[in-house]
């Protein structure tokens, strides 16, 4: 933020006076240092005109205003006025190239302005002293006036904070700083309105807009404090600092003004902001309190961040906001090396030669870069769409959905807010109704997002005999992320213990209701338990699919939990993919309750040493299951002290939803629902991508799953709505249009929604759910949950006599899609699907993949089907459907029959609901139910679940205990084969 400065001028410790020496590293690149301002208590923030003759700057000099006002010096006679209006707050000018125009942020609006001026007057008056806080002012907006101040107007009026805004070179765009995305503060969380109270810094965002104010748009989409963006030279470019998510670092950035390829410029680990291109666009130069808290001096980094930053100034105090002169000979900012240790504009000489000889010799960039969230364009209806369906409409919708820009769409990213900010775009000009929270189309529910490390609970030790049998101990610290970093479902907490090799750690069931030791035989409680990742690698390809089911990084951990060990330390051999390597903090939602962490291969042969093996050796002879290789070694004197600490991330996103009202008037109204989902992959979500190795980190579009089935609901409802227009009494119920997000990490939105309803799910008549319905061959439609009613074959039958299609109905309701989570709570549901393809979950499924021809037909006979549920008095009876008798095909996969609800946040596995007929049916167990142990294991999550699903034996009765309204209730499950 450029408003940073301000709080740092005010709490730094005492600084020399101007004149103290400042060593010849500063003057090689300053020369003719000089004071330029000396009128008021403080200035600083200035900005050249584009013909270097004037500066437009900040300053608290106006009679009875404590607060900055706006001036413009001109740097040929010396002469400055006024510019904004006097009173209220200012801050962050531009003047605007070839023009007459200045802009500044402002809140003389504010009908409390004045009042907060006297306000502030009396403090001081008091003698009182705080700690500065710049208030992000909810008033503050952006203005426009002439260079003389007259003719001043408005250009943001969004709620929420709009300011540090500055021109294009060309002077046709405005780049700036709001907080407008977090208001109406009801459609935050709890703890989003709570960090509003506390940092509403945080909330910061860049957008970009024209210069009179119109078309704007959202550049940026990060947890943490973007602000203070300015563009380049050449206007390609615009530079920023960014904040972390704590609010105690920030680093600079750069991207392009749509808000793509984003560049990380410093790793500096510290306060770096006030970034500003120099005109030859070579380099940037920014403030950074690197050495020390109050100490910010200037540094310049090479544009593409690719070197150490070099340092610039050398005197102690505050040196920011530095801006160069358009012809890159000038260098001026903001410093405190005055006399009386105030803040005033400084002005210096620039040294470009020297400049780029330092930078040419600074060594190659090192620490960490952030994990970024990406930026992306903000999105733009098409204005060329209209209320008919049509194959033209529908290529649009998915064009845009399902481009790069939007990276995937995956829940919880700027991409995926994008795509629900069009949605509800389109949705809002086909003239429905917002059916979202607080009369929005926005419905928001929160989901648990994985973890992060909380680095100073968190570090590990090795500690092992000396060489040559000597009494000695060697001690190993060792270093977090680069030789280990904590597994996403570690427990948190410490442990040490002696290290037992436990080869690939894998539990197999063997003959009867035996499981394989994976320790060789081993007892490993009390110990920490080094594993192999992944399965042997020179097993058969059908063999290491079995195997695979057992290999999960979560499975090994509980399964050495079971077995009492007090860690788990898995690394990746020499023999397998990524070898060596840390394995990834994923998004995993999980909690085990047994420390676990990963290893490199270097730590992992460390800890070898004593047995006198290696990795490559050890590994070698277990990968072809080799019953003679070593496994389950205890490593004489090797111990390990481990001690993690994860916090629990939760984020937000939403669903889309709107209505279109019934005609007819009446006080009890049945609803019709109609869904899809528009999350995808993002760049792909670890353990759901399908990609090969040469399409690894590539965008995964997602056009035939999802953006097909919401590019047919928005044809739908603009359809639809057009209708009821033109004769509403023939609509007797309300439809709602619900694109749902979270579908691809486990149905999590439509879940949230049917949990907690906003609308009357009890007078719900139906759900239709459009999934994957742009791929369409050989006329092959498949319409699923056929068994959920009677009414579905009739009426199908009915509407594909003009629809034409060859379909193929399947009873089954239970599907891997949002039309369980209504399912679930008793309502009819009929799901469109035109068959899975070798691109689901790859980055090829694109839009030119679809076949629109086919994606029209379908969304016309969904029109036929939905109006005879919404104009008509057919009321689909809800079916219980029975489960069909499958055979035993072994005493490895079982089947119970339950439905569990993946969006509840509880600690056990709650369930949504049981199959009838099935063995959880006849063992008692209910929809709501929360299972807790089962089989004699803890269930604290789906995964401790899976791994009880796994013990069991097709036949053998299996005790479960399950919460139900608050109380324990035990019963005995048979499970059956599959």
């Amino acid at each position: 933020m450029r408003f940073i400065w301000k709080f740092l001028l005010l709490t730094s410790v005492a600084l020399p006076a101007f004149g103290a020496e400042t060593g010849d590293e500063e003057k090689a690149f300053l020369s003719r240092t000089r004071q330029l301002t000396f009128e008021g208590a403080r200035s600083g923030e200035g900005y050249y005109s584009e013909d270097g003759k004037a500066l437009i700057f900040q300053s608290e000099r106006e009679q009875g205003n404590p607060f900055y006002q706006i001036y413009i010096l001109d740097l040929e006679t010396g002469d400055s006025h006024r510019v904004s209006p006097g009173h209220g707050k200012t801050t962050c000018a531009f003047i605007r190239p070839n023009s007459d125009d200045v802009l500044f942020a402002s809140s003389h609006l504010d009908v409390q302005a004045r009042d907060k001026q006297q306000e502030e007057l009396d403090f001081r008056a008091s003698g009182k002293q705080r700690r500065y806080s710049w208030d992000y002012d909810e008033t503050m907006d952006i203005f426009t006036s002439k260079r003389d101040g007259s003719g001043i107007k408005r250009l943001t009026t969004e709620q929420g904070y709009d300011a540090e805004g500055g021109y294009s070179p060309d002077g046709s765009q405005i780049v700036f700083c709001s907080l407008r995305h977090a208001y109406p503060e009801e459609n935050l969380t709890p703890q989003e309105r709570q960090k509003l109270k506390i940092n509403p810094s945080y909330f910061g965002e860049i957008y970009i807009m024209n210069a009179d104010g119109s078309n704007v748009r959202r550049l940026t989409n990060h947890p943490g404090y973007d602000g203070g963006p300015f563009f380049s030279a050449d206007g390609k470019r615009v530079v920023w600092r960014r904040f972390n998510e704590k609010g105690d670092q920030a680093e600079v950035f750069s991207m392009k003004t749509d808000g793509s390829d984003v560049r990380q410029l410093t790793t500096f680990a510290a306060m770096s902001w006030a970034p500003y291109f120099h005109s030859s666009g070579e380099y940037v130069i920014f403030a950074s309190n690197k050495l020390g808290f109050s100490n910010f001096e200037l540094y310049i980094v090479d544009a593409a961040g690719t070197k150490e930053p070099v340092r610039v100034t050398h005197t102690d105090g505050f040196d920011g906001l530095p801006v160069f002169s358009p012809d890159g000979k000038q260098l001026c900012w903001t410093s405190t090396r005055t006399s009386n240790e105030k803040s005033q504009l400084f002005l210096s000489n620039w040294n470009h030669d020297h400049a780029l000889k330092q930078l040419g010799l600074a060594e190659e960039r090192s620490g960490e870069v952030w994990q970024a969230a990406k930026t992306v364009p903000a999105p733009e209806a098409n204005p060329e769409l209209t209320p008919a369906i049509s194959e033209k409409d529908l290529r649009s919708h998915v064009d845009y959905l399902a481009s790069d820009a939007l990276e995937g769409r995956q829940t919880g990213s700027a991409g995926a807010r994008l795509a629900a900010e069009y949605i509800a775009k389109q949705l809002k000009a086909a003239g429905l109704q917002p059916a979202g929270d607080n009369g929005t189309y926005f419905h928001r529910f929160e989901y648990n997002a994985g973890s992060t490390i909380v680095s100073e609970m968190t570090s590990a030790s090795l500690s092992f005999p000396g060489h040559g049998g000597t009494t000695e101990e060697m001690n190993v610290e060792l270093e977090l992320k680069e030789d280990f970093q904590p597994l996403a479902f570690s427990a948190n907490g410490e442990a040490e213990g002696e290290v037992v090799f436990g080869g690939y750690g894998l539990a197999l069931p063997q003959e009867g209701n035996n499981v394989s030791d994976p320790f060789g035989g081993t007892d490993v409680k009390g110990k920490v338990v080094l594993v192999l990742r992944y399965t042997p690698e020179d097993v058969e390809p059908k063999r290491k699919a079995e195997l695979n089911r057992y290999a999960g990084l979560y499975y090994k951990a509980k399964v050495a939990q079971m077995r009492g060990a007090k860690a788990i330390l898995m690394v990746t051999g020499p023999n397998s993919p990524n070898a060596g390597k840390l394995i990834s903090l994923s998004d995993d939602n999980s909690q085990a309750q047994i420390i676990a962490a990963s290893i490199t291969d270097e730590v992992a042969n460390t800890m070898l040493i004593p047995l006198g093996k290696n990795l490559k050796t050890l590994q070698t002879a277990l990968d072809t299951e080799n019953p003679h290789a070593e496994n389950g070694l205890l490593i004489p004197g090797m111990r390990v002290k481990i001690k993690t600490g994860l916090k629990r991330d939760r984020k937000s996103d939403v669903n889309v939803v709107a209505k279109l009202p019934a005609g007819r008037i009446s006080q009890d109204v049945d609803n019709v629902v109609l869904g899809a989902h528009y999350d995808h992959l993002g760049f792909g979500r670890e353990g759901s991508s399908r990609s090969n190795k040469e399409e690894i980190g590539q965008v995964h579009n997602g056009a035939d799953d999802n953006a097909s089935g919401v590019a047919l609901i928005l044809e739908l409802a603009a359809q639809l709505a057009e209708e009821k227009a033109k004769n509403p009494r023939k609509f007797s119920r309300d439809t709602y249009f619900a694109f749902w997000s979270g579908e691809e990490m486990g149905l999590l939105g439509s879940s949230r929604f049917t949990e907690k309803p906003p609308i009357a799910l009890n007078r719900t008549t139906a759900y239709l759910n459009f999934d994957m319905v742009g791929r369409l061959r050989d006329n092959k439609l498949h319409l699923q949950g056929i068994g959920s009613s009677t009414a579905w074959k009739g009426l199908i039958e009915k509407r594909n006599v003009v629809s034409g299609f060859d379909v193929s109905l399947q009873e089954d309701p239970y599907l891997p899609t949002d039309a369980t989570a209504f399912y679930s709570q008793k309502v009819p549901v009929l799901a469109f699907f035109t068959g899975s393809h070798d691109d689901y979950h790859r980055p090829t499924d694109d839009a030119p993949t679809l076949n629109y021809e086919g994606l029209e037909r379908i969304t016309k006979l969904a029109r036929l089907i939905t109006r005879d549920l919404v104009q008509t008095d057919l009321k689909p009876e809800y079916v219980k459907v029975e489960k069909k008798k499958q055979a035993s095909v072994s005493g490895l996969r079982v089947y119970l029959g339950t439905v569990p609800d993946y969006a509840a946040e509880v600690e056990g596995l709650k369930l949504s609901g049981v199959r009838a007929g099935g063995p959880a049916d006849k063992a008692g167990l209910k929809g709501g139910d929360i299972v807790v142990e089962f089989a004699g294991i803890t269930v604290r999550n789906i995964d401790d679940y899976m791994v009880a699903f796994n013990a069991v034996k097709v036949g053998k009765p299996a005790k479960v205990i399950v919460l139900r309204d608050g109380k324990k209730t035990e019963l005995t499950v048979v499970p059956e084969g599959r």
